[in-house]
């Protein structure tokens, strides 16, 4: 019976937990869409859950960490639909650029929130749960280019046996030029500049390096 007793409150205070984190999240997502990352404060984020400002910093450090907490929701959503939207396409340029199409409508809805969270993954403090969740969540998009690249090499007959380390260093250098078309706006360089027929032109490059044979380089 101790032991029943036991699991029902632990249960119960799972529950708890469960509920206060899905309305920080609520609150979150809501104010930083509504005001942006500055126009948010850690303070009307615990007003709008109905929670105590201590109880916000139980679940998040800082309202950075907040920020990635939500927005690790938006492109592990954004990395389903590319990877669907991928499978259609049989041009390899095109499959990639479809992954990542998801990633770039979200950014162009909130640029603001979208340079906060990139800079947040990239310079985050390393305890953070959330900076972790958001770089594995990276990883894996870096891993979806690198098994397409292999998969396309092997079905034209150019594959070897450094194609898996290569598509490897293509899906980072992919993601490098993404992560500088995300934070484009912030540096205010090239204004009227078309950022996403450049970041084709620099994905389709990395791309046929990844093609031609070491011999051939």
């Amino acid at each position: 019976m101790v032991t029943q007793a036991r699991s029902v409150h632990v249960s119960r205070r799972q529950r708890k937990m469960h509920d206060k984190q899905s309305r920080i999240f609520a609150a979150a997502a809501a104010m930083f869409a509504e005001h942006g990352f500055e126009g948010t404060t850690t303070q009307q984020i615990s007003d709008r859950a109905d929670i105590a400002a201590g109880t916000l910093f139980r679940y998040a450090a800082s309202k950075g960490e907040l920020l990635l907490m939500v927005y690790n929701e938006e492109l592990r959503t954004a990395l389903e639909d590319g990877a669907v939207a991928a499978r259609r396409r049989t041009d390899t340029v095109e499959a990639v650029f479809a992954m990542i199409r998801p990633l770039l409508r979200a950014a162009a809805q909130q640029p603001e929130n979208t340079i906060v969270y990139q800079r947040e993954l990239l310079f985050g403090s390393p305890t953070d749960k959330y900076r972790s969740a958001g770089l594995a969540l990276v990883a894996r998009l870096e891993s979806m280019i690198a098994e397409r690249l292999v998969a396309d090499a092997r079905r034209d007959g150019i594959g070897s046996e450094r194609s898996e380390e290569r598509a490897r260093v293509a899906g980072r250098s992919i993601f490098a030029v993404l992560h500088l078309a995300l934070v484009q706006p912030s540096t205010g360089t090239r204004p009227g500049h078309d950022a996403m027929a450049d970041l084709r032109a620099q994905i389709a490059q990395i791309i046929a390096g990844f093609f031609t044979s070491p011999g051939r380089q």
